[in-house]
């Protein structure tokens, strides 16, 4: 991928897809194709409209749907529709106008929900999926797949991403949408700012989670675009991870909240861990750049002032 490639990104208005905009503008990309937010992706003629328009030579399907266990859980019919049918239409229309590459971002919930730690690529499908985000995780593992065919069949070069939970500045920070740890962020800051005596939590606190800075992940992304001969399925990881108990603690302390943390057992909990083995992308020399305490402070020396 050269700075004079003509770049489409499907999704470019989602948080993953916001930065990874910005920081291909920054690496001075000049040809980068958006499109409009309502701009439907499951529409099989809008979509090969869009690919013979602008004929681009590398595709990053960043994100069509998505959301945390609340959202994941109320709509499992159209997370998997709209996924499904977008990435049915992106893969095959990059086939079919000569896509030189295309990256599909997949989600660690993809792999079983009791699964062998760290993940690996081969544990895909050895077992079922976690209850609350089956829909999605299906319609990701569909893609992945949908990759792996094209290119044993038709000799396209479609790589898959599996990256862990990315959070930072500019993240989804609705209360009903949210991934656990801006969801978090924001119910501790609410309670600091009322005085509230507890905020209660989820589940347990017991699983564990890996998360990543966003400017992390999106470096990782760009570097498998870039790198030739890369495998089918790399993921995108930190390599620790941390239980939801232990990130509300470090919420806390970071946020000034005096209150208690209680936790609602009532309510599910998800897969047990999910911790990723990024071996692979380390073997290019890739490393993450930011540890999630610092990744911390700055998410929400950033939500505090767009809170004003």
């Amino acid at each position: 991928m050269k700075n004079n490639s003509r770049i489409l990104i499907v999704g470019d208005k989602s948080f993953v897809g916001s930065v990874l905009l910005r920081r291909l503008k920054q690496d001075r990309y000049k040809i980068i194709f958006s499109v409009a937010s309502a701009f439907d992706w499951t529409d099989q003629r809008a979509v090969y409209s869009i690919f013979q328009k602008k004929k681009p030579e590398y595709v990053f399907f960043i994100d069509v749907k998505s959301g945390g266990i609340m959202v994941n859980y109320r709509n499992p019919a159209e997370f998997f529709y709209y996924n499904l049918q977008a990435q049915n239409n992106v893969i095959h229309y990059a086939k079919e106008l000569k896509v030189r590459k295309l990256l599909f971002l997949g989600s660690s919930c993809v792999y079983p929900k009791i699964c062998q730690q760290p993940m690996r690529q081969e544990y895909l499908l050895s077992g079922p999926l976690e209850a609350t985000s089956e829909a999605f995780a299906l319609a990701k593992i569909s893609g992945i797949k949908m990759c792996k065919y094209y290119n044993r069949q038709y000799g396209t070069d479609f790589i898959s991403a599996i990256p862990a939970t990315a959070y930072g500045p500019n993240d989804n920070f609705d209360s009903k949408t949210a991934h656990v740890l801006p969801a978090l962020m924001r119910k501790i800051h609410d309670a600091r700012i009322r005085n509230t005596a507890r905020v209660t939590i989820w589940g347990t606190g017991k699983p564990r989670r890996e998360f990543l800075y966003i400017d992390d992940m999106v470096g990782a992304c760009i570097l498998l675009m870039k790198k030739p001969k890369i495998p089918e399925i790399v993921n995108i990881g930190s390599g620790d991870d941390v239980s939801i108990c232990e990130l509300a603690q470090l919420l806390k302390k970071i946020i000034g909240f005096k209150g208690k943390l209680e936790f609602d057992t009532r309510k599910p909990d998800g897969a047990p861990q999910k911790l990723l083995d990024s071996s692979e992308l380390k073997s290019l020399g890739w490393r993450a750049g930011v540890g999630l305490c610092e990744g911390l402070e700055k998410t929400y020396s950033w939500y505090k002032k767009e809170r004003k």
